[in-house]
């Protein structure tokens, strides 16, 4: 085994190469907000989308647009609004007189990274539209269903819920992201250096594509070979189940969870898990791997009570309460 874990270590480092100019590109143009950055590149690597909620301002959709700099892919932005209509997002159909058929108009969907901006200020069945893309990277416009080309990912940014115009997430939808990132201010060192870098009129730093689709799906390909131990991944599993049933592994959070985390949400973490260790250079995942991840991919699958929030209690803290509480191999 020491010798197959060697090899896939030797195959980690090979193949990511390109992380270090990836985060010094996104550097030039994003100051301090590494683990906005680091999460962003692990929701490419582990082919799940991201959804990053934080009040206007905090460089969200700057980050998502240098990332796509970065890559050399098709970009598409939506700008979600109270108005906005599904077939804006993945396209229609257009009658045509001449020849009494319909031709298929694509819409913006259709590229391999797609910014939903502010997508929770547009009604569900707008948000529903991204459904069938998000999960089976497919779109059905009238009775053509297309195939989304690799690599495929969402990377949508949400005002907080109490803001004025914000409408929540359907909960399928919440649950087809792999990663949801909590966006804060930056330090006050940070906040000087980015005065310094974009209080300009012109000449603003751009990121440069350093990075190919290719060797995004070739990192992928390692990534699936990383290496689990079966203690490891019983952990995951005791992890999800411990949001269903926590009175099972003898924490006391019963009465504060509504709903526990899907089955979507063991696998989320076991590739996001593979891809942090990918980023830390190893071929394999420690359970600090499975923590360091932990609240991202389940922070907004555990639903809490109203008497949780009568407690003023969170899901993280419940989360939290469930990692600090389950014994770790």
């Amino acid at each position: 085994m020491n010798t197959g874990i060697s090899a896939i270590n030797a195959a980690v480092q090979e193949t990511s190469a390109f992380v270090r100019p990836l985060f010094s590109e996104l550097g030039k143009v994003i100051i301090g907000q590494s683990y906005l950055v680091e999460r962003l590149t692990i929701g490419l690597l582990a082919n799940g989308h991201v959804l990053l909620e934080g009040v206007p301002g905090l460089a969200k959709t700057l980050s998502v647009k240098s990332l796509s700099s970065c890559l050399s892919v098709r970009f598409s932005r939506l700008q979600f609004t109270p108005d906005m209509l599904p077939a804006d997002v993945i396209g229609t159909q257009i009658y045509n007189p001449q020849s009494g058929g319909f031709t298929t108009r694509r819409g913006p969907i259709f590229a391999n990274l797609v910014l939903a901006d502010e997508i929770n200020r547009a009604p569900a069945k707008v948000q529903s539209a991204l459904l069938e893309a998000m999960q089976e990277k497919q779109v059905t416009i009238g009775d053509q269903t297309f195939k989304l080309e690799e690599p495929f990912l969402v990377l949508a940014t949400q005002n907080p819920i109490e803001q004025e115009g914000t409408y929540p997430l359907p909960e399928a939808q919440v649950d087809r992201f792999m990663l949801k990132l909590k966006i804060g201010y930056p330090s006050r060192a940070e906040e000087r250096s980015i005065l310094d870098l974009m209080a300009h009129t012109s000449n603003l730093p751009k990121a440069n594509a350093v990075v190919t689709s290719d060797q995004i799906l070739k990192a992928r390909q390692v990534i699936n070979d990383i290496y689990i131990d079966d203690k490891v991944k019983d952990y995951i599993v005791d992890i999800v189940c411990a949001t269903r049933d926590p009175e099972a592994y003898k924490i006391q959070a019963k009465d504060f969870i509504q709903l526990g985390a899907s089955p979507r949400a063991t696998i989320s973490l076991t590739l996001a898990a593979k891809a942090y260790a990918f980023l830390k250079g190893r071929g394999y995942v420690t359970p600090q791997d499975v923590k360091s991840i932990g609240m991202d991919v389940l922070r907004h699958r555990v639903t809490i009570t109203y008497e949780a929030e009568a407690e003023n209690k969170t899901s993280e803290t419940i989360i939290q309460k469930i990692f600090d509480e389950l014994p770790v191999p």
